[in-house]
């Protein structure tokens, strides 16, 4: 039933990727000139030296001992010449292969930092990295194995079917139907496997990215006793990509034999009617061995070819895959404000294409918004809030609320479908986006520390950061003492994610990462959720250093962070149902007095 429902489906753009994958090509179409130089060179001694038999044989049988001697000599010289040329393309098509896929990866890896943060949202774990590994080394399989021969297979038919009419054209017109059964056959082939390639290759993306997941979560799959259900669900993957690679496998497998089988049959006609015209004096046996060679050599070329297709197949199929990504639009982003520094030093100010100036000062608005990321399911209905410059917001609410939505809004990681959000007065969409990102700064509850050094990742938020600047951001966050009891200090390597570090330790390091990049805006996304009480108590010591003078939007489950805010506002399913200090709204006697009093927990 599978194998049915993949045959019945269509094939993708296939001129599309050819013309796409050959643009690439053609940025180095000088050294894929000189590997078809001499790849042509190659094939041509390949023909010129069987063709060489004639002269042998006809100078052996009429007992011309210098005649023999220089053809032999020739001979020799044409398969020399033609082995050089074989080293030659090889070695330039590894080169101009490896460039190409250099521009592919680099491509790539650019577009993918252009794409909005929805495409990342709605990727399969582990797809991402497919696109680099299985689908691009398929390319390079291709490219390595096929390119060259493909020319070669190319001249040595057509050479072979010109120099076999030279030879006997009467009997060259039984190889030239062999050949088109042969090649109706690879097409038949050919046709049916391209299908089942495709979906092999995103079965293959799927199951790796399964792979990566039950990996790195391997502590939740023992804790739990999931061992058995993550193997059932493995096995159903791999079984989906068993079926897929035995339907692409079963027609491309059968080529080289079919096209064997049609050799040998050939041959046999060949040599059985050449040698009865050889009988009759119709043609000199020096011709008659040359031309038998020639025909046991004519589907060497077809033989190379099919040999390649499961290796052409392939690439297709994950350049699709690739360039379907590079396709993607990028990231919308048409704002015209800059950010940029003021005399005074840590001064910013945002700067309109007209070139007036107005100072950063962090006062942020949501006016009417409304935003759902699926169409006819909004997340905020309606929502209007205010904060102005210095002031500390907080959210709270169930789960689902809708409070990190609204942090997503204003750094732009989606935009509203209705409504607007100002920053110091102006849309958010007519500010640039790195320039309004660089005025945030963001801690999130789910750290990501990079491989590299404490201090590498603590810089991670102001990349010319220096040494003294680092050490500051730590003090502020905290962090500074326990990174000192380090082995290395602030040199200590991070890797796996931070695995050598608790997770308390990482989310501080993550606030140091918000400190050094000195932001006027600060989002807290439950940033101490992680922390032990004792440590949040230092930590907020910390926090509110890095908060004074600072506007900041703190989403928090523990009420202890959020007391001292501004303002609160509570949320419930996607509206501001409540909005005070946090004395205001316990008189209320509201939602923000149940979560205070532990009747609904808050997270």
């Amino acid at each position: 039933m599978a194998a049915r429902q993949l045959s019945a489906k269509k094939p993708k753009n296939l001129r599309y990727t050819l013309r796409t994958l050959l643009s690439y090509m053609g940025r180095h179409k000088f050294l894929l000139l000189i590997v078809a130089v001499l790849v042509t060179v190659s094939a041509l001694c390949n023909l010129l030296g069987t063709y060489m038999i004639r002269p042998l044989v006809n100078g052996l049988a009429e007992g011309g001992r210098t005649h023999l001697i220089q053809a032999t000599a020739l001979t020799a010289a044409i398969y020399l010449t033609g082995a050089l040329c074989s080293f030659g393309y090889t070695q330039t098509m590894v080169k101009a292969a490896q460039q190409i896929l250099f521009d592919i990866r680099r491509d790539l890896f650019s577009h993918l930092q252009k794409l909005p943060l929805r495409f990342f949202d709605g990727q399969r774990h582990g797809d991402v990295m497919s696109y680099f590994t299985n689908d691009v080394d398929t390319i390079a399989d291709a490219l390595n194995n096929s390119f060259a021969m493909l020319i070669q297979s190319f001249i040595q038919v057509v050479g072979t079917l010109t120099l076999l009419f030279i030879l006997n054209a009467p009997l060259t017109l039984v190889v030239a139907v062999c050949y088109v059964a042969m090649f109706l056959y690879i097409r038949f082939s050919a046709k049916r496997s391209k299908r089942y390639y495709h979906h092999q290759q995103r079965s293959l993306g799927d199951l790796d990215g399964y792979i990566e997941e039950m990996t790195a979560g391997q502590k939740v799959v023992k804790v739990f006793n999931h061992e058995g259900a993550s193997l059932k669900t493995f096995l159903e993957k791999n079984e989906a990509l068993r079926q897929a690679g035995t339907g692409a496998q079963a027609y491309a497998a059968t080529m080289i034999p079919a096209v064997v089988s049609i050799s040998y049959v050939n041959y046999a006609i060949v040599a059985v009617l050449g040698g009865l015209m050889a009988m009759k004096g119709l043609t000199d046996v020096g011709s008659l061995a040359s031309y038998l060679v020639f025909v046991r050599q004519a589907a060497l070329p077809i033989n190379q070819f099919t040999q390649q297709s499961n290796f052409l197949l392939a690439a297709l199929a994950g350049a699709e895959r690739v360039f379907e990504v590079m396709d993607l639009p990028p990231e919308v982003d048409e704002g015209q404000v800059d950010l940029v520094p003021a005399g005074k030093k840590g001064a910013w100010v945002w700067r309109k294409p007209d070139g007036q100036e107005r100072p950063l000062r962090g006062a942020v608005r949501f006016e009417h918004v409304v935003f759902g990321y699926e169409e006819g399911h909004p997340i905020l209905k309606d929502i209007s809030l205010y904060a102005e410059p210095g002031q500390k917001i907080a959210f709270v609410g169930s789960t689902g609320a809708g409070k990190t939505t609204i942090t997503n809004l204003i750094n732009r990681f989606y935009d509203v479908q209705s409504g607007r959000v100002t920053y110091d007065g102006m849309d958010v969409r007519d500010i640039k986006k790195d320039a309004l990102r660089r005025s945030l700064g963001i801690v999130l509850q789910d750290t990501h520390l990079f491989t590299g050094t404490i201090a590498d990742n603590i810089r991670f938020g102001k990349l010319d950061a220096t040494q003294e600047e680092v050490e500051r951001a730590a003090r502020i966050a905290n962090a500074d003492s326990f990174i000192r009891r380090l082995p290395k200090g602030y040199d200590t390597m991070v890797t796996a994610d931070g695995a050598n570090l608790s997770q308390g330790q990482r989310q501080l390091i993550a606030i140091a990462r918000a400190a050094v990049a000195d932001p006027p805006v600060l989002i807290l996304d439950e940033a101490t959720s992680s922390i032990d009480t004792r440590t949040e108590s230092l930590v907020e010591q910390g926090m509110d250093q890095l908060m004074e003078g600072r506007t900041v939007f703190v989403i928090a489950h523990r009420l202890s962070t959020v007391r001292n805010a501004d303002a609160i506002l509570v949320l419930e399913h996607g509206q501001v149902v409540e909005r005070g200090d946090h004395a205001s709204l316990l008189e209320q006697k509201g939602e923000y007095y149940q979560l205070y009093h532990g009747m609904f927990e808050l997270s």
